[in-house]
């Protein structure tokens, strides 16, 4: 039976209707598969199908216990790190296709002890490694609020079938930005938590020296909030952990911030200027800030941008080939001609000459920023940016087949000018989407805590929900 309201409600809200019996995890997986069928075919969000998968969980839901916070919630995991047993993750490239994972993450371990319920995994761009998901193997993911405009990189596909009720949330990870930047292109909350948070075992211990952080994307604070609660928390043998939070996240819905010191910026580190529309949606939101109570002032963290992007390109070049490198030394597999895209392959080129002195010299530098920002936070609780430096981009705006990294990356370094830092810096920090363009497009704010924060910008971020509500905005794609 059709359930009319089902992209109405929240995770939380339809586990709710499962646990008051008033629907069955089975009815609301048929309602995410229907709408996948519906959408995806404009919007390929979902590259992989996980539908026997999902119905035998939601199977076992309905006969047994139905108390999990999440329980019988329609979900998808991305493909990229997103792995469950006996499913490929491809990460977007020919070179993976039709691997199977040989055991779920913890991660999905996790998500499945939630209730969570996955029914496929999402579109990404080939290893992550764009603010976009368009791949070769998979063709472009395709934004709901237009798509002729990317969801967002690497956490599109996500964000895009959240976006348009397909799921009301859906699991996504961070290495530069890529929860936060499909947040802001399709309207969502997206956070990014605290470096180690949330573990990547059992296969993996931190990814690019901790760069890269795992959450959802979702349309509430409130699953966002419930989604780290399940996530969160170091498992045996991760080699560090995240500062330790007493409680629940959840349990900081709702409850006042306080007066928050908050610094915000309207250009780049580097002094670029960003699009009016970014620069609208971020002195609008210091007002608003203000009639919070809060004290807004403009102010930045002191970063040298040169720094950071010699140090972030060795890093990400470096964690390309060390990819690749794995699978000759796991499987004895190497890429064949048209394997890879030409942008990784030159990434590919260029981490393997990266000496061991290099890559300890961008960690290094990576620490030395850490610090400077933990001094700037003595005096500011937060950072206020856009997330991005204009709204979602056009579709093809990024050549995938250029080979030399530093021309494809060349026209983005503004547009992704804010997220980097707080991967480098191991700060958590969410987009909120509280401002739309004339034209429709979302526009996402960027608010960076303390490291071991997230509870601040979750009472800040409910604080907004209710002050300036996005939960009745509906993309022309949608449910």
């Amino acid at each position: 039976m059709p359930i009319d309201d089902y992209a109405d409600h929240d995770g939380v809200g339809l586990a709710e209707l499962v646990h008051k019996g008033e629907v069955t995890a089975a009815e609301l997986a048929e309602e995410a598969l229907r709408r996948i069928e519906k959408h995806n075919p404009t919007l390929n969000a979902v590259v992989t199908d996980m539908a026997d998968q999902g119905r035998k969980i939601a199977a076992d839901i309905d006969a047994g216990d139905k108390s999990a916070p999440f329980a019988g919630v329609p979900f998808l995991l991305k493909d990229i790190m997103g792995d469950f047993e006996g499913v490929a993750t491809q990460f977007g490239s020919r070179f993976l296709a039709g691997s199977p994972a040989p055991v779920h993450s913890t991660l999905t371990t996790r998500f499945l002890a939630s209730g969570l319920v996955p029914l496929g995994k999402t579109n990404v761009p080939e290893f992550g490694l764009l603010p976009v998901s368009e791949s070769n193997l998979y063709g472009p993911a395709r934004n709901p609020w237009n798509p002729d405009h990317t969801p967002g990189g690497s956490s599109g596909g996500s964000a895009a079938a959240v976006a348009a009720g397909i799921v009301p949330l859906a699991h996504a990870n961070d290495g530069g930005g890529s929860i936060r930047i499909p947040a802001s292109s399709c309207g969502l909350v997206g956070l990014k938590p605290s470096r180690a948070r949330v573990p990547q075992g059992p296969m993996i211990g931190d990814a690019m020296s901790g760069l890269t952080a795992d959450l959802v994307v979702s349309r509430t604070v409130r699953d966002t909030a419930v989604a780290l609660d399940i996530a969160a928390g170091p498992e045996l043998g991760d080699p560090y952990f995240a500062p330790q939070h007493d409680g629940i996240w959840s349990d900081d819905l709702g409850v006042s911030p306080g007066s928050l010191r908050i610094g915000f910026t309207t250009k780049t580190l580097g002094g670029e200027p960003v699009d009016p529309e970014c620069v609208k949606a971020v002195e609008n939101t210091a007002k608003l800030l203000a009639s919070l109570g809060h004290e807004v002032e403009e102010a930045s963290p002191p970063v040298d941008m040169g720094m950071m992007q010699q140090a972030f390109m060795a890093i990400w070049a470096t964690g390309v080939a060390q990819q690749i490198e794995l699978q000759n030394t796991l499987f004895g597999k190497t890429p064949n001609q048209g394997d890879l895209e030409p942008l990784t392959a030159g990434l590919w080129e260029a981490g393997k000459k990266v000496s061991g002195a290099d890559y300890l010299t961008a960690v290094a530098m990576m620490q030395l920023m850490t610090r400077s920002v933990a001094q700037w936070h003595d005096d500011y609780d937060l950072w206020l940016t856009p997330t991005l430096g204009q709204p979602p981009l056009r579709i093809g705006t990024i050549d995938i087949n250029e080979s030399d990294p530093e021309k494809a990356f060349e026209p983005i370094l503004n547009y992704v000018a804010f997220t980097p830092l707080e991967n480098a810096t191991g700060q958590p920090a969410i987009s909120l989407p509280l401002h739309w363009t004339p034209d429709g497009l979302p526009v996402g704010l960027h608010f960076a805590a303390r490291v071991g924060e997230e509870a601040t910008l979750i009472r800040l971020a409910s604080q907004l929900e209710v002050a300036a509500p996005w939960a009745d905005r509906r993309p022309p794609i949608w449910n």
